[in-house]
């Protein structure tokens, strides 16, 4: 995994944030249709925190949907709520930068097909 890509991957939100679910290990093991169900099917709303969004929005990337990955990743970026963000590779940052990073990543053409990205 590169690590512009590793940086994208979200893990979680920072400890003081509440917790959801990224599905980050379906991502990370590129199972993509499951991260789309687990996070479309969970409790929280996909729409609802950036770390969802961001890595809903890697899922459909990879799946050649780059419409709706654009969406997901620009709403996270403009969306009110700014949470500090794990990445897989361990590092922590703003979900409007990663968000903003995952798009030009998008537009790029550097977020598709077999690309393995994801946050933790």
């Amino acid at each position: 995994m590169s690590l512009l890509f590793a940086a994208i991957l979200v893990t979680a939100p920072a400890p003081a944030v509440e917790r959801v679910d990224a599905a980050f290990e379906d991502l990370a093991a590129s199972r993509n249709a499951e991260a789309i169900t687990r996070i479309e099917g969970s409790r929280e709303a996909a729409t609802d925190h950036p770390a969802t969004m961001i890595n809903l929005g890697i899922a459909y990337a990879r799946q050649g949907q780059q419409a709706r990955a654009r969406a997901l990743f620009e709403r996270a970026a403009n969306m009110g709520l700014r949470v500090e963000l794990e990445t897989a590779g361990g590092s922590w940052a703003d979900s409007r930068a990663l968000a903003i990073r995952a798009l030009a990543a998008l537009e790029g053409g550097r977020l598709g097909g077999l690309t393995r990205t994801a946050l933790r």
